[in-house]
C-alpha cells in the first residue's frame, strides 16, 4: 500500500510544474471559499474589469488609443450601471412587489381549481384526501408569499444594509476603473511572486483564459438580447409583469438546460390567471418555446462556437457542485470553473503521457549527428 502511494505520488507530483499548478489551484480556491464574502466587492470588480477589457482591446485594434478607448468603454459601462440603478431596478422591484400582493388571490383561485379536480378525475380522489391537497396549497402559498416578503425587506432591512449597498455601488466602479487602467501594472506586479518555472500553469492558463473570456463575455450579450426579445414579446402580447418575467427568462440562460424549464412555470402561472386556457395564453407560450428554440439552437452556437467542449452531463454536474458552494456566482462560473478543470485533467502528467515524452526525448537524442 505504501509502495502504491508512493508511485502514484511520484507519477503525479515529482514535476516541480505540477506542484506550482497545484499550489495555484488549491490557494485560488481556499481565498474563494474562505473570503469570498469579505472579497465580493474585489471579486465582481475583476470579473466586470475582466469582460469589459475585451471591448478596449476590440477599440485598440481600430486604432483608437488605450486610454481613449478605456474612457469610452467605462463611459459606457456607468451609463448602463445608472441605466439599471435608475430606470430597471425600480420597475422589476414595482412588478416584484404588485405580483407578491396578488399571489395570495392567485392561489386561491387556483386551490378552487385544484379541488374540482377529483371531482373530474375520481382517479385523483384515490392517491391524494381532500385535507392533504388543502395542507399541500397551504404550505406552498406560506412559503411563496414568505420567500417574497423576505426577498423585497432583506436588502433595506437595516442601516448596515444599505450602507453597504452604497459602498458597492461606489467601491466596485473605482476598482473596475483601476484595474483597466493599470492592467499591465497589476499583472506584472503579480508575476513578480510567481517562480519563472510555470510552462506547465501558462499552457492551461492560455487554454482556459481564451475559453473563459470568450464565454463570459458571450454569456452576458445572451442575457442581454434573450431579456430584451422577450421583454419586447411579453409586451405585445399584453402580459402582466412583463419586466419581471423577461429578466427571469433572461438570467435562466445562466443555468444550462435547467433555467428555461424552471421559468416556463411562472410565465404559464400569470398568462393562465390573466387569460385563462384561450388563444393568447397558447400565444405567449408559444412565442416564449419560440424564444428559447432561436437562443439554443442559432444564438448559443453563435457565441459559443468551439468555446466550451464539454459534456451536458459534466456542465449539469459542475452547475449543482459549483452552484451549492458558491450560489449564483457558482452557477455563473460553472462552465468556465468545469473548463478549467477539463484543461488541468488534459494538462496534468500521466503514465501514458510520461512514456511517450521519454520515448521524444529518446528519438530527438537519436537524430542528433554524432
Amino acid at each position: 500500500m505504501i509502495e502504491y502511494i508512493r508511485n502514484w505520488y511520484q507519477l503525479h507530483f515529482s514535476d516541480p510544474q505540477v506542484v506550482i499548478l497545484a499550489l495555484f489551484i488549491i490557494v485560488g480556491f481556499a481565498i474563494v471559499l474562505l473570503a469570498g464574502d469579505l472579497l465580493a466587492p474585489l471579486l465582481a470588480s475583476i470579473v466586470i474589469a475582466y469582460v469589459l477589457d475585451g471591448a478596449v482591446e476590440v477599440l485598440r485594434r481600430g486604432k483608437i488609443p488605450r486610454f481613449l478607448a478605456l474612457g469610452l468603454v467605462f463611459f459606457a459601462f456607468i451609463a448602463l450601471l445608472l441605466i439599471i440603478i435608475f430606470a430597471l431596478l425600480p420597475k422589476l422591484s414595482q412588478q416584484f412587489t404588485q405580483f407578491f400582493r396578488e399571489l395570495p388571490n392567485m392561489i386561491t383561485h387556483g386551490q378552487g381549481l385544484i379541488m374540482q379536480l377529483p371531482d373530474r378525475y375520481p382517479s385523483i380522489a384515490q392517491i391524494f384526501t381532500e385535507e392533504q391537497i388543502n395542507e399541500l396549497i397551504w404550505s406552498i402559498r406560506s412559503q411563496l408569499i414568505s420567500a417574497g416578503h423576505n426577498f423585497i425587506s432583506q436588502p433595506l432591512e437595516s442601516v448596515v444594509g444599505l450602507i453597504t449597498i452604497m459602498v458597492y455601488l461606489i467601491l466596485v466602479p473605482l476598482l473596475v476603473f483601476f484595474f483597466l487602467k493599470d492592467k499591465e501594472k497589476i499583472l506584472n506586479w503579480l508575476e513578480g511572486f510567481l517562480p519563472e518555472n510555470r510552462e506547465l500553469t501558462n499552457e492551461v492558463w492560455f487554454e482556459v483564459n481564451q475559453k473563459i473570456a470568450s464565454y463570459i463575455r458571450g454569456k452576458f450579450l445572451e442575457v442581454f438580447l434573450v431579456w430584451s426579445v422577450t421583454y419586447v414579446t411579453f409586451v405585445f402580447f399584453g402580459l402582466q409583469y412583463a419586466m419581471l418575467l423577461s429578466f427571469l427568462v433572461g438570467i435562466s440562460v445562466i443555468i444550462p438546460y435547467v433555467g428555461a424549464a424552471v421559468v416556463t412555470i411562472p410565465i404559464a402561472f400569470v398568462a393562465y390567471f390573466q387569460w385563462g386556457i384561450g388563444p393568447d395564453f397558447a400565444y405567449v407560450l408559444i412565442a416564449y418555446a419560440v424564444i428559447q428554440f432561436l437562443d439554443g439552437n442559432i444564438l448559443v452556437p453563435l457565441l459559443f462556437s468551439e468555446v466550451v467542449n464539454l459534456h451536458p452531463a459534466a456542465i449539469i454536474a459542475a452547475v449543482l457542485v459549483f452552484g451549492g458552494i458558491w450560489g449564483l456566482w457558482g452557477v455563473f462560473f460553472a462552465i468556465p470553473l468545469a473548463t478549467l478543470v477539463n484543461a488541468v485533467i488534459k494538462a496534468w502528467p500521466t503514465k501514458n503521457s510520461k512514456n511517450k515524452q521519454a520515448v521524444k526525448n529518446e528519438n530527438a537524442h537519436e537524430a542528433k549527428p554524432a
